[in-house]
């Protein structure tokens, strides 16, 4: 089983990582180019591209100015990466086992990137896979990665002979992704709460429960999928009447 995460806004610099195993992002010199031409543009234009405060935009030059395809200057991806998702997986308290399984069958989709290990080096950088960057390989970063993005899966897919891609990724960062060109079925699991006499899904719960569910898988050492459906962590549950094949929906009720 092969999982994929989307990254996260919000970086952490300081916390110090729990491992010093590390790997090389695979696609350093594509994201060379992404550089380049993020380096054309002033605060103002990319506070503009991005629609981010003058600050932000601000502190994002320098840091494309900086950058460089240096491994040593950066910091593990799954130990960086820090919102919702992030705080649902909770990396630094995983056993080495289970951050090696997290290495061998997790990915990070990334629009800097392309595709993470979880133990890819990163240095600190702002690009959200929807952003509009236009680039020589078109009008934005779905189209400078084209199938790049779904190659690489397939490589992992191959090594791991998985048989199922589980999406606990947006859907803006799943749009990089192309499931026709998948060798394997796409799996998409929904949280779902329930709220004003409904069940409905509630954004920061569900990137939260998406972490979640990755460490669960990561804990356990699932490689059969259909054992997530025992996944219960703050009180989820399978709920068999509301899933098909492809989205399986997990609910819970707040107290």
């Amino acid at each position: 089983m092969l999982i994929v995460l989307s990254p996260a806004k919000s970086l952490d610099l300081e916390t110090p990582p729990t491992t010093k195993l590390h790997t090389t992002p695979d696609f350093l010199h594509r994201s060379r180019e992404l550089i380049d031409v993020l380096r054309a543009y002033s605060p103002a234009e990319l506070g503009s591209l991005m629609s981010i405060s003058d600050s932000l935009s601000t502190l994002n030059v320098g840091r494309y100015a900086s950058w460089n395809e240096d491994p040593a200057d950066g910091r593990q991806a799954i130990m960086t990466f820090n919102g919702d998702v992030y705080d649902g997986f909770d990396a630094r308290s995983l056993k080495p086992k289970q951050l090696a399984y997290a290495q061998s069958n997790l990915r990070i989709l990334s629009g800097l990137y392309g595709v993470l290990r979880p133990l890819d080096l990163i240095q600190p950088h702002r690009l959200e896979m929807g952003t509009r960057l236009a680039t020589p390989h078109g009008k934005d970063l779905y189209a400078f990665w084209g199938d790049t993005v779904t190659g690489k899966l397939n490589e992992v897919i191959a090594e791991q002979d998985a048989k199922v891609l589980l999406n606990l990724a947006s859907e803006e960062y799943f749009k990089s992704v192309r499931p026709k060109l998948l060798p394997v079925p796409v799996i998409t699991p929904v949280f779902e709460d329930w709220k004003n006499g409904k069940y409905k899904i509630i954004s920061f719960f569900a990137k939260r429960a998406r972490g979640m569910m990755a460490r669960y898988a990561a804990v356990k050492g699932i490689t059969d999928p259909q054992k997530l459906k025992r996944f219960d962590m703050d009180g989820y549950a399978f709920a068999k009447d509301a899933s098909n094949d492809k989205n399986w929906v997990f609910r819970r009720k707040l107290a």
